[in-house]
């Protein structure tokens, strides 16, 4: 088995593969070598990557040894061509997502939406060459910029549907940040669309699912896609 740990900003995620199949994930607040040893639970594993968008703690790191392992790096070879103009900046979730969606999708254009803390949005076409992407203010962070920077708005918290306008101060709020978001989103698929008819749009990313309920047909949702991807990119650097 392989062992699959992503760290991200507020949360992490650790897996265990067999092959390409998905056998066991775990979401976590804190990703510690306890956490990880509780959830490999004495299998046998036979390589490990660790993926993180901050600094890893030390103690994190000594599982390398422990468990056969790499960190997402330049340095290990990816299974697509990277045209970003400053690679070293590009973010591990995002290269791994497109590693995971280019293994579902091959041969197809490819938008990849990481709704997370921030919203990310990558192209990919079909030869496998990632083109480039945007950044963007993900939910909740368009909540709290509207709580913090002025007096008087509350804080609200995501709702599972959208009002297209609000009557009250809440409601308008909502209307405004997820129809907000939802319509940067839409925007974007329908653009890319003009020049790329076929392209699919897949979501992941822990506000994925709303994404996808909200657009309905215009976007399919898969949130193992960034631990898909560093599968991926362990399996190709064996």
């Amino acid at each position: 088995m392989k062992l699959v740990i992503d760290i991200g900003n507020t949360r992490s995620k650790i897996a265990l593969f067999k092959g390409k199949n998905l056998f066991a994930k775990s979401d976590i607040n804190m990703c510690s070598l306890n956490n990880i040893h509780k959830f490999v639970a004495e299998k046998e594993i036979s390589a490990t990557i660790i993926s993180s968008v901050k600094k890893i703690n030390p103690e994190i790191l000594s599982i390398l040894d422990y468990y056969r392992g790499v960190v997402l790096s330049k340095n290990l070879s990816i299974p697509i061509n990277n045209h970003y103009k400053t690679p070293d900046t590009l973010g591990q979730d995002r290269l791994a997502a497109l590693v995971g969606a280019y293994s579902l999708y091959p041969n197809k254009d490819i938008i990849v939406f990481d709704a997370g803390t921030c919203l990310t949005i990558d192209f990919l076409s079909k030869k496998g060459e990632y083109i480039g992407g945007r950044i963007s203010p993900g939910i909740e962070i368009r909540y709290k910029s509207l709580n913090t920077f002025t007096d008087k708005l509350p804080l609200i918290q995501k709702e599972k549907t959208t009002p297209v306008i609000g009557n009250d101060t809440n409601s308008s709020i909502v209307s405004g940040v997820q129809g907000g978001i939802l319509a940067e989103v839409k925007a974007i698929i329908s653009e890319y669309r003009l020049q790329k008819p076929d392209a699919i749009a897949i979501a992941t990313g822990g506000d994925c699912f709303f994404f996808e309920k909200e657009l309905k047909n215009s976007i399919f949702a898969n949130s193992n896609l960034v631990m898909i991807g560093l599968n991926e990119i362990l399996d190709f650097n064996a």
